[in-house]
């Protein structure tokens, strides 16, 4: 119950209500599955705005672990609009909410056993990994929703 002097508490974000949130938290948790199988499924939460200006939204959408922790800040507004912009934001929120809640790096390379970053690669949204130490083991990437 929430308690009315501190207003209202978050909330979980239907299916549906942010599609381009949803389908790049489906891929996200498809990688966290792979690495962390007895984690469970990430969840997107919203909590009220508590700016009173009319250019912010009422509320702020996080990517939240299932008992409902998160960490970091929230979603980019703005990332809806654009399946890739999504899919950065929501991996970025996703590896902060796993790394600063339950004090583990992920996604972690396999190769090299170096956590892995939201990237750029081309046109497409990667995990990349730093690589090896020398020339003949350069960095790389990987697809988000295809580790494992």
């Amino acid at each position: 119950m929430n308690d009315p002097s501190t207003g209202p508490g978050p909330r979980e974000v239907r299916p549906g209500e942010h599609p381009a949130w949803d389908e790049a938290l489906a891929l996200v948790n498809r990688d966290l599955a792979a690495l962390l199988p007895n984690r469970g499924p990430l969840r997107l939460l919203a909590l009220p705005s508590d700016a009173d200006v009319e250019w912010e939204p009422a509320e702020h959408v996080y990517v939240a672990l299932p008992d409902g922790r998160w960490h970091g800040n929230h979603l980019d507004d703005a990332s809806r609009a654009d399946p890739a912009d999504a899919l950065a934001s929501v991996a970025d929120a996703a590896q902060d909410t796993v790394l600063e809640c339950l004090w583990q790096v992920w996604p972690v390379c396999a190769e090299h056993g170096l956590g892995m970053r939201p990237g750029q690669d081309d046109d497409r949204v990667v995990w990349a990994c730093a690589g090896g130490r020398g020339p003949q083991d350069p960095a790389h990437v990987r697809e988000i929703g295809e580790l494992g």
